[in-house]
């Protein structure tokens, strides 16, 4: 199987293509610093509260900075690539429905504002493409594939309406065009797959691995508790653990796709990093958990901040829903201390 660059991609191509910027009047390396500190002060980190996560260190820049002087060198908006918006999670003790609402139009609009600080410090500024991992997992989530197309159709027209032009969105799709999605997955774990006996093992013996698999296992039993309510609790666990070791394997499987499509980009990931790692973890919105998105939660308004929470929490603060566009949209709480 040969993997393509598809139509999606084409953003990317326009954006680097543009007539590089005029010299730099400082050196590459210390915009490219500034760049870089501008993405860690939203670092979503694995080890918080520790020196690196307060100031990042040369090491924490290193795997990083070559890749973004390149861009700065070439007169280029410096480009970020981001797996994540897969499609609503289908528990409704923590998401409104399964079409984007304000969790992901505030999230596609920081990721606007933060290439919009880029432009602040390097005058191309940054470009960001969501690679959009919906279909890579939907049959393991148990999504039908049109409601993940659907979710994508919407999320599309929310990047259009931030204005910006500095986003854009690759999927499974245009990787692979001349395919079914079950030709497509099968297609996808043949080729970037590691075995599910060798990820299991990894996870015995890789730090980084278990945290990863201990992250999304914890989602998944929480969602199986609402979905599967029939099922005993250790039923619950093990089934989750079984999803939990395929969502891992395809997650690395479409990371390393990823990584072949756009291998000058800038990874960063919606789960949290350590400091060192080639991957940065990157919050998009808001939350008091490290783990938590924009598509397993909701937005709360408080009336000075928002905040992304889970449903059955906004809920029990006594939140009130908000519809827009005949749709849920998000909660407000009302601020006893305002005025």
């Amino acid at each position: 199987m040969s993997t393509t660059v598809g139509s999606s991609s084409e953003f990317v191509h326009q954006q680097l293509s543009k007539p590089p910027a005029p010299p730099l009047p400082v050196p590459a390396e210390a915009i490219a610093a500034d760049v870089l500190r501008l993405v860690f002060a939203r670092r979503r980190c694995a080890e918080p509260d520790t020196l690196c996560d307060v100031v990042p260190c040369d090491d924490c820049f290193a795997p990083h900075l070559k890749k973004v002087i390149g861009y700065v060198e070439a007169g280029k908006p410096v480009h970020f690539v981001i797996p994540a918006f897969p499609a609503k999670s289908r528990n409704r003790r923590k998401t409104l429905g399964r079409l984007p609402d304000m969790a992901e139009t505030l999230a596609i609009e920081s990721l606007q504002g933060f290439c919009d600080q880029v432009s602040a410090v390097y005058a191309p500024g940054a470009i960001v493409t969501i690679c959009s991992d919906g279909h890579v997992f939907s049959d393991s989530l148990e999504i039908p594939d049109h409601h993940v197309d659907e979710y994508a159709v919407e999320l599309r027209r929310v990047i259009r309406s931030t204005g910006g032009g500095s986003i854009g969105l690759y999927g499974l799709r245009d990787a692979m065009p001349e395919m079914t999605w079950d030709q497509r997955r099968r297609a996808l774990l043949d080729e970037f797959a590691t075995g599910i006996d060798a990820i299991r093992e990894a996870v015995k013996t890789d730090p980084a691995m278990r945290r990863m698999f201990n992250g999304i296992h914890r989602f998944m039993v929480e969602d199986n508790a609402a979905l599967m309510p029939e099922l005993s609790a250790t039923q619950r666990r093990n089934r989750s653990k079984d999803t939990a070791y395929e969502v891992v394997q395809r997650s690395q499987a479409w990371s390393r796709l990823v990584a072949g499509v756009f291998p000058d980009a800038v990874r960063l990931s919606i789960h949290p990093q350590t400091h060192h790692s080639d991957k940065i973890g990157f919050h998009l919105l808001r939350t008091q958990d490290n783990w938590l998105t924009p598509w397993h939660g909701v937005v709360l308004d408080d009336g000075t901040k928002y905040t992304l929470i889970k449903r059955a929490k906004a809920e029990d603060l006594g939140a009130r829903l908000v519809w827009r566009n005949s749709r849920p949209s998000h909660f407000v709480l009302a601020n006893r201390g305002a005025s």
